[in-house]
């Protein structure tokens, strides 16, 4: 295995680290020293063998403060873990040192109307029922949110079911506050409100370590979950389009898959009819006779159905959509891969038909495309856009960069998932405000090295 230091007193560290949980057993830190990558063939082989040297696993803020002197003290790396749902390699460690386990900081402190304080390790699902006693719900959750973490999310994640009503975690409002711990000689906690917290949000844990949050939470509604068919994957996603425009119907998802990606769903094999494609949606349950209608005028026909009452009971289309249907896609077929796109605003969805035509007449021996739509409708700039994470049979990394540079040069965004940089793999751009904080509080440079590419750049030269 690669990763790991070699030339530290590891029963000396663990020693001074009395009191506060640690893993050796290699197999469980190797386990932790993982996430979702292998999703990527390209971050399979890059990643390989990296692995961190122990796990420590806090449950209280003066415990990570503990952790974080004494790497400080030593020069040792720190990756921060929260259930390692992510899929680009956010919690492995490129440089060995030491897994900061966070998920049994797991505490809910208070739940009132509209907001939630809690650690970062509380599961997303744990906090979404405990909001819904009081009548509220986490504004947006990925399709993980069984196992994921808040903490894991907001470090490492930028969306889900509940973005077309609320965008993305980066939108100013979907994260009020967070403290944070420094990896300082002497690391202190700091408190950061308001636009401040983009210095830490989706940073992949380089950029201070979390231990509390603010969340900032929606009304609870009673959600319905359909399946609808179509005969035509343009009036599926057009339908799509419509539906995030109806402005009168509440509504929390809208996924829509083209065949043959539904053929994956072994859950739902014998309703999901070859050759139609799919809308998968959560709608309020009030609103069923507006929803029908536009069903009608679209031409779709609802093969699925399941009331708000039965909705904890046996599958959930939630774990259908997202980056679950990549996992579903894979444990059918390991060579598919897939892409995160945001395609223009455009109501007519041009771009998503123009790249659809032009991939289906790609296709491989088995007569599947060679890139397969998958839509999930989000609102971004306050209006309703097509994201997507189609699924891609992976031949080579040069023909995936040409697929991915196919969609750029039209004018579609590219959030790449087959790199563990923080800036490749968003917004292509160095976010200075992170890369100043990032020296203010991490002046070694020991928070999660090897994944911002602006840090890299600067100490390099």
């Amino acid at each position: 295995m690669t990763g790991a230091i070699h030339n530290l007193d590891w029963d000396r560290i663990c020693g001074e680290l009395t009191g506060i949980e640690i893993l050796r057993d290699r197999t469980q830190v190797a386990k932790l020293s993982q996430d979702y990558h292998h999703f990527s063939p390209i971050l399979q082989s890059q990643l390989q063998g990296k692995v961190g040297d122990i796990v420590v696993r806090p449950t209280r803020e003066i415990e990570v403060l503990k952790v974080a002197r004494i790497c400080v003290k030593y020069r040792i790396p720190l990756t921060v873990r929260g259930a390692g749902t992510g899929n680009y390699g956010q919690c492995v460690p490129l440089q060995g040192g030491v897994i900061l386990d966070l998920s049994k900081m797991n505490q809910i402190s208070w739940i009132k109307p509209g907001l939630a304080c809690v650690e970062p390790g509380v599961k997303l699902a744990a906090l979404d029922k405990q909001a819904q006693e009081i009548g509220w719900e986490l504004r947006m959750v990925p399709s993980t949110y069984r196992t994921a973490t808040i903490g894991g999310f907001v470090g490492g994640g930028s969306g889900g079911i509940g973005s077309i009503n609320y965008g993305q975690l980066r939108d100013r409002g979907n994260l009020q506050a967070v403290r944070v711990v420094t990896m300082e000689e002497e690391p202190r906690v700091l408190e950061l409100r308001g636009d401040q917290v983009q210095k830490v949000n989706h940073a992949y844990g380089t950029n201070g370590i979390i231990t509390e949050l603010e969340i900032p939470l929606a009304p609870a509604f009673n959600w319905t979950e359909l399946i609808i068919g179509f005969d035509d994957f343009m009036t599926a996603a057009r339908f799509g389009q419509a539906l995030g425009e109806s402005d009168g119907i509440v509504k929390k998802l809208i996924c829509v898959c083209a065949w043959p990606i539904p053929s994956y769903f072994a859950a739902f094999r014998e309703i999901l009819t070859e050759q139609k494609h799919w809308a998968f949606v959560l709608i309020e349950e009030s609103n069923q006779t507006a929803f029908q209608d536009l069903v009608c005028e679209f031409k779709g026909e609802v093969c699925y159905q399941k009331s708000a009452q039965d909705s904890h009971k046996g599958t959930t289309i939630i774990e259908y959509t997202w980056n679950h249907t990549t996992l579903h896609a894979r444990s059918v077929n390991p060579s598919l891969t897939y892409l995160q796109t945001l395609f223009p605003l455009d109501s007519k969805l041009k771009l998503v038909e123009h790249c659809y035509q032009h991939f289906n007449q790609n296709v491989n021996q088995t007569n599947h495309p060679e890139v397969i739509p998958h839509l999930e409708f989000i609102r971004t700039q306050g209006k309703v856009a097509a994201a997507a994470l189609q699924i891609v049979q992976f031949t080579t990394e040069e023909r995936l960069n040409e697929i991915i540079q196919y969609h750029e040069s039209r004018g579609a965004l590219i959030f790449n998932p087959h790199t563990y940089l923080l800036e490749d793999g968003g917004m292509k751009t160095v976010n200075h405000e992170q890369l100043e904080f990032k020296q203010y509080i991490d002046p070694y440079g020991l928070l999660n090295p090897g994944k911002m590419r602006a840090w890299i750049d600067v100490n390099d030269h």
